[in-house]
């Protein structure tokens, strides 16, 4: 219904603008063509034409027309604040309102070539299409992002400040335009008001890019989950969280599912759009097609298997002589003196504080879960008093509740996982009872919108009609963290559809850490800018640093020269200016 009133509203602006053209001696049938008609009123305005470029942008033109809408009110001599305020907010009821109003004459915006009002002129003008120009960029070309968790340590790490490629696959036009300006699902200082309206809803629509997704890269994408939330537990997956506590008790919003923190409770269930959805990023290890499979922590495409990522950790058991990676300490979660993870071992390791786990200890020795990379366990494995250093794997066809597709059926977890066939646009495959928990989401949710997919004895319903094959309509991916043994990926919630696809990192331009992770090294002081990436907080060599499949490749001279270049050339052209200026009064 929104998209109806919005079509109306714009249609009568149009018949509006028609009207004003009426008033300024301009042919009425111009304001009926779209894109066009805002270039006449803009030659009509004395602006620049490129203003009717803007008019193309999903989201950012409903920003464009207030400002549209402010400079035709003082343009027709409607210079009041209540007029303003009007053609700013809603110019498609102002245009109509103009059109008909008799006391409304074309007087042009000469009277503000040189702006009254210095707020106008300092601060209104500079700050809109500041707006302007950065929701253009984040929405279509480059986004900010920082790295939240550890999933795909140590290739990309908690503490990355990266920029993302939107047109690496093709920037996607945003399904809800009405939002707030740099937020995303949520408005600023809110952890529960949503930062957009669902008034509007334009269809998915994706421009050309540069590529498709290809195995081993890593992709940013909306979170497939995130379709449906539990305000309280934002950080977790609704369907994890309902799995583990029962749908009922999710549904309650006073049930407290946290032990303890019973303060913290499930709250409002909300869904959201595929654009509002948390943004994710973890490395494709399967695209559309291919026979996908875990065995014994390796990767099998088409039962080949992939090589490693470089930085990529696990899980070992480490059993030690003493107690090597621990101390006796306060944990406030117990309020108790007990045996405490080293933070000064593992910070010296580079192995994130929480991701260590005392498994037993005696008097004289000690079993640890240390989450490392390989070259790192090669290091603890010749650490004086390490008696065994041994990764961790699931052994095949122990069942994981948390693992997809959840289903005792199949006996899967994150070491042994599939085999999996990922869907592929065009590509039909049989549908039972059995295999059809793998693809149900898939059928009817994200595949050609919200349908109902169920079993009645042996048959499969699809909206009530046996099917035995489904054809899917566009290609899926599976995702995975380097961290392999500690990510939240697609072998806990599924596919990704390519709709869901957002873009690709492609640049790191600062890199911290953080005192959960390491409290040593983590914590600022003013030394932490005369310390190494080792020793403080932070991470010199990933500065400026361009990145490939999650390797890092530093342009900092190259970044650094430029800057001195510019520079110099801007010293030089502002000398040259001052000379010509001189030369010309002589």
């Amino acid at each position: 219904m929104g998209n109806y009133i919005f079509l109306l509203l714009v249609l009568a602006s149009f018949f509006g603008l028609g009207k004003l053209f009426a008033k300024a001696n301009i042919e009425t049938w111009k304001a009926w063509v779209p894109i066009y008609n805002f270039y006449v009123l803009a030659k009509l305005l004395d602006k620049p034409w490129w203003w009717c470029l803007i008019m193309i942008v999903p989201g950012v033109n409903i920003l464009m027309y207030g400002v549209y809408g402010f400079n035709v009110a003082r343009a027709f001599n409607k210079p009041s604040n209540q007029d303003l305020l009007l053609a700013s907010v809603l110019p498609y009821v102002f245009f109509v309102k103009t059109g008909f109003d008799p006391t409304a004459k074309f007087v042009g915006l000469t009277k503000f070539k040189i702006e009254p009002s210095k707020l106008i002129k300092n601060w209104v003008d500079p700050i809109i299409f500041a707006v302007i120009a950065a929701s253009i960029i984040r929405g279509y070309f480059i986004e900010a992002f920082t790295i939240p968790t550890s999933s795909l340590e140590k290739s990309l790490m908690v503490g990355d400040f990266l920029f993302v490629n939107k047109f690496a696959y093709g920037p996607k036009i945003p399904q809800t335009p009405l939002s707030f300006p740099f937020a995303h699902h949520t408005l600023p200082m809110s952890e529960t008001k949503k930062s957009y309206l669902e008034w509007i809803k334009l269809p998915y629509f994706r421009l050309p890019g540069f590529g498709s997704v290809k195995n081993n890269q890593i992709v940013v994408f909306n979170y497939p989950d995130g379709d449906t939330v539990a305000l309280g537990f934002q950080d977790m997956s609704y369907y994890q969280l309902a799995r583990y506590i029962g749908y009922d008790n999710i549904n309650n919003p006073n049930f407290a599912p946290d032990q303890g923190n019973p303060g913290r409770k499930i709250g409002k269930i909300v869904a959201r759009p595929v654009d509002k959805r948390d943004h994710y990023v973890k490395r494709c290890v399967g695209i559309a097609g291919d026979n996908f499979e875990v065995r014994d922590g390796q990767v099998f495409i088409n039962g080949t298997m992939q090589a490693m990522p470089e930085k990529a950790q696990h899980f070992y058991y480490v059993k030690t002589y003493g107690h090597l990676f621990s101390e006796p300490g306060y944990n406030p979660q117990t309020g108790s003196q007990e045996s405490m993870p080293s933070a000064r071992i593992l910070d010296q390791l580079d192995i994130n504080y929480p991701e260590m786990t005392i498994m037993a200890e005696s008097k004289d020795s000690a079993v640890y879960r240390l989450n490392m990379t390989v070259q790192t366990a090669k290091a603890v494995r010749e650490m004086p008093g390490v008696v065994s250093v041994k990764i961790i794997n699931e052994a095949k066809g122990v069942y994981a509740p948390s693992v997809f597709p959840h289903n005792p059926s199949y006996g899967w977890n994150n070491d042994n996982f599939g085999p999996l066939l990922i869907p592929k646009a065009g590509l039909t495959v049989p549908i039972d009872t059995h295999n059809v928990c793998l693809y149900e989401k898939v059928m009817n949710t994200y595949d050609d919108g919200i349908h109902q997919v169920t079993k009645s004895g042996a048959n499969v319903l699809y909206d009530g009609n046996p099917i035995s094959s489904y054809t899917f309509k566009q290609d899926y991916y599976f995702m995975m963290g380097d961290n392999r043994h500690n990510s939240a990926d697609s072998r806990s919630w599924g596919l990704v559809p390519y709709d869901h696809v957002v873009g690709s990192p492609f640049f790191v331009w600062f890199s911290m850490k953080y005192a959960e992770n390491n409290p040593i090294s983590g914590k600022f002081t003013l030394s932490s800018f005369f310390k190494n990436s080792k020793d403080g907080k932070f991470r010199w060599e990933r500065f400026l640093c361009y990145v490939k499949d999650g390797t890092l490749h530093s342009i900092k001279i190259p970044f650094i020269l430029s800057i001195v270049a510019i520079w110099g050339f801007s010293k030089w052209n502002t000398r040259r200016k001052l000379k010509l200026e001189k030369e010309s009064k002589k």
